[in-house]
C-alpha cells in the first residue's frame, strides 16, 4: 500500500479533487487544511463530532455524582436542624450544578484527546510543513496498481505538486 500526497493551492481544487477520488472508488482520503474551509468540509461529508457525547456523559456522571454525594453525606452524618428534612435537594443543587460543570468539561478533554489521538509521538511521513502555512494537501492511499491513477486524478484536479510516498 501506497500513499499518494497532492499538494494544492486552493480550496476548490482540494473540493474536486476529492470528488473526483470519490468517484473512482477511493474512500480513505485524508485532507490537510491550513484553515477550516466551508466547500472543503462539505465535499468531505464528515459527520458530526463524537465529542459532544463525551460531554453530555460527562455532565450526567457530574450531576448524579453531585446529588449522589450530598445526599449521601447528609444521610451518612444527619445534622437535625429546627425540624427541617435531612435531605432537601434545593441546597444539593449548587454542588450537583458545579460537578455536572467539571465533569462535561473533563469529558470533553477527554473525548477530544481520544478521537484525535492525541498525543502523537511523531509526524506522519507525507506531512510536509507547508500544509500548516499557505497549501492545502490530500493524502490518498492506494495499492501500487492503483498509483497513476490517484496521480493523473490529483493532476487534474490542479494539484500543484504530486508525489508518491
Amino acid at each position: 500500500m501506497m500513499v499518494v500526497r497532492g499538494i494544492f493551492t486552493e480550496a476548490a481544487a482540494v473540493g474536486r479533487a476529492v470528488q473526483d477520488l470519490r468517484r473512482a472508488g477511493f474512500r480513505d482520503v485524508t485532507v490537510f487544511l491550513p484553515v477550516p474551509d466551508p466547500s472543503v468540509l462539505a465535499v468531505l461529508d464528515e459527520r458530526p463530532s463524537p465529542v459532544r457525547l463525551w460531554t453530555l456523559v460527562g455532565g450526567l456522571l457530574g450531576c448524579l455524582g453531585g446529588f449522589a454525594l450530598t445526599v449521601g453525606t447528609s444521610l451518612d452524618w444527619p445534622i437535625p436542624t429546627g425540624g427541617k428534612p435531612i435531605v432537601s435537594i434545593p441546597p444539593f443543587i449548587v454542588i450537583a450544578f458545579e460537578l455536572t460543570i467539571l465533569l462535561g468539561a473533563l469529558g470533553t478533554l477527554v473525548g477530544f484527546l481520544v478521537h484525535s489521538r492525541l498525543p502523537r509521538r511523531g509526524v506522519p511521513a507525507a506531512y510536509d510543513p507547508r500544509l500548516a502555512e499557505d497549501r492545502f494537501g490530500v493524502f490518498v492511499p492506494c495499492p501500487a496498481d492503483r498509483q497513476s491513477v490517484v496521480q493523473v486524478i490529483l493532476q487534474n484536479a490542479g494539484a500543484e505538486e504530486v508525489a508518491p510516498i
